[in-house]
């Protein structure tokens, strides 16, 4: 999986934030992840937006603290 620290997080944060998302290659695995968050984590929606690039992948935009999370899931 590719991650990208476009928000210029520190080295810590960044691999601490990492870690949590490795495992998060589907859209029901990132929901999943995305609802047994506390809800002071996420802003009141959960997805901001999906976009379908195929029959098979989607972009997934979830807002995640002070932080927008983009996945590339299938």
């Amino acid at each position: 999986m590719k991650f990208e620290n476009l928000a210029q997080l520190s080295e810590k944060e960044f691999a601490k934030l990492k870690n949590e998302l490795v495992n998060l290659n589907t859209l029901g695995k990132v929901l999943a992840w995305a609802n047994a968050k506390p809800k002071g984590d996420f802003l009141p929606q959960i997805v901001t937006k999906t976009i379908q690039q195929d029959e098979y992948t989607h972009d997934v935009i979830i807002p995640f603290r002070d932080l927008f999370l983009v996945f590339d899931t299938t």
